[in-house]
């Protein structure tokens, strides 16, 4: 998937084709609340954003900055419950947005992206545990420190297999692509 102008001045406008417009309200609402649960355990916060969101789709994933959801159309949505889940969606967004091509083909697929939340392919199935699949997890992160891309948390449990049963990062939240990082951003 290639980005062009049009689809970044989508992002930037916070309108999405897949969700609908009380969807991302109760995303921003969410997002705008999330602050007051900075302090409560992972579990804690990840029930009240599920009861903030009140989404109709099934989670499907949970860590301690983002909840995912299956959309039911092979389609995920990633959505923050803290500053540095926001700054992990904002990363996904960057990356795969200014990434060479050679790069972009391991890196799961990012449909849209808002304030608080980012949408991507669902991926089919988790690399299984083979010394061969962690040969090329090894590669694989030659590769992206190759072009300027720190994969901090390039682990097996943030890949999955592609339809052409290749290794792909699903969760690239923690990479680190030169200085403009949001990561580095600490007072956003």
């Amino acid at each position: 998937m290639s980005l062009d102008n049009k689809d970044v001045e989508r992002f930037q406008s916070d309108k999405s084709v897949i969700l609908s417009d009380d969807e991302i309200k109760s995303i921003h609402f969410w997002i705008s609340q999330m602050r007051q649960y900075r302090f409560r355990s992972i579990k804690e916060k990840i029930k009240k954003a599920k009861n903030t969101l009140k989404l109709k789709y099934n989670v499907i994933g949970s860590g301690v900055n983002r909840i995912v959801y299956d959309l039911n159309n092979g389609y995920i949505v990633k959505i923050a419950i803290s500053n540095l889940g926001l700054k992990s969606n904002e990363t996904e967004f960057d990356i795969y947005t200014h990434c060479p091509q050679e790069i972009k083909r391991y890196l799961c697929p990012m449909k849209e992206f808002g304030h608080g939340w980012i949408i991507m392919k669902k991926m089919k199935a988790k690399v299984p545990w083979q010394i061969i699949e962690i040969t090329k997890l090894v590669d694989l992160q030659v590769k992206f420190v190759s072009y300027g891309i720190l994969p901090l948390d390039l682990r097996m449990a943030n890949v999955a297999l592609s339809d052409e049963n290749e290794i792909a990062v699903v969760d690239y939240g923690h990479f680190i692509r030169g200085l403009n990082s949001p990561h580095f951003r600490w007072f956003d």
